[in-house]
């Protein structure tokens, strides 16, 4: 989600780099590719200041502006790996894993309630003290 609107070159592998990120968390793959993204950044600003100290030097000997869609290549991705790390270790991973087993194992709690059959009626709610009164109407009642 944090490249779908950049504009990331085809020599980018990006199952190799999904591949070495095994263990990294989102956010770490996230801070990833933001920093990848500002290199490509970082560079398509230094090309335009480069192209524009040129254009002031000799303004006849550029006939084109150059407009190129900036994209972040593979040599950004490469230096953003540079600086990458995960922020949740192999010991945290098998914790959240047996968390998220014991969460499976307990939602399976109170799947074979039913009401019985005669635990509707008069007599239940005779036994019942949260049962609607059949008397006049109660002030403290905020149903009625």
């Amino acid at each position: 989600a944090a490249m779908r609107k950049s504009p990331v070159s085809k020599d980018v592998d990006l199952r190799a780099l999904a591949r070495y990120t095994q263990g990294f968390s989102g956010a770490d793959i996230t801070e990833i590719c933001q920093r990848a993204c500002k290199y490509a950044i970082r560079e398509n600003i230094e090309k335009d200041i480069e192209r524009e100290r040129k254009r002031s030097e000799n303004p006849d000997s550029m006939d084109e502006d150059e407009d190129d869609v900036a994209e972040i290549k593979a040599a950004h991705f490469e230096e953003s790996m540079k600086y990458a790390r995960r922020s949740v270790s192999d010991a945290d991973i098998r914790k959240y894993q047996a968390f998220a087993q014991t969460l499976q194992q307990s939602r399976g709690f109170g799947s074979e309630f039913r009401f019985s059959e005669t635990s509707g009626g008069a007599a239940a709610a005779a036994s019942d003290p949260f049962a609607a009164s059949g008397g006049g109407a109660d002030d403290d009642d905020l149903y009625s």
